[in-house]
């Protein structure tokens, strides 16, 4: 495979996993302040500073996935700081992760999913910014502005 291919590859992976990390988490912070946390009981929220679901879903909605839809939105038109949000995105993704396994003390399906999302797309993110070369873009078809 060659290294274009492989730059190609890892932008078009970086994408689908900021569209599904963007939209899960603005969906999943909506669904946690309107639906008062999506059926899961309070008692997670013992060892927190929180009493209901409502700040959790704020910083959900707007904190993770407000960088993941920007990440999203400038990987399609192929901005400069596309990469610069992605990382933000996926490192931002994987803390609220990591905090929310110690502040709720559990870890399930759903921190698995996102570990999975997250994890992958710091990754690709270090290998975009590693493969890029001084005068080499890691876009296929650069654009400016």
């Amino acid at each position: 495979m060659s290294s274009k291919t492989l730059r190609l590859v890892t932008y078009r992976a970086l994408i689908v996993l900021s569209v599904f990390s963007g939209l899960s988490a603005v969906g999943g912070g909506i669904g946690m302040v309107v639906a008062d946390g999506l059926s899961m009981p309070r008692s997670l929220l013992a060892d927190s500073p929180f009493s209901t679901y409502l700040i959790p879903g704020l910083i959900l909605c707007v904190v993770v996935g407000g960088p993941q839809i920007l990440a999203s939105a400038l990987l399609i038109a192929k901005r400069e700081s596309a990469l610069l949000w992605s990382a933000v995105a996926g490192f931002g993704m994987l803390i609220w992760i990591l905090v929310e396994i110690g502040v709720i003390h559990a870890f399930g399906w759903a921190q698995t999913i996102y570990v999975v999302a997250g994890a992958p797309t710091a990754a690709a993110v270090i290998k975009a910014v590693v493969d890029s070369g001084p005068t080499d873009s890691w876009r296929d078809e650069p654009r400016t502005a």
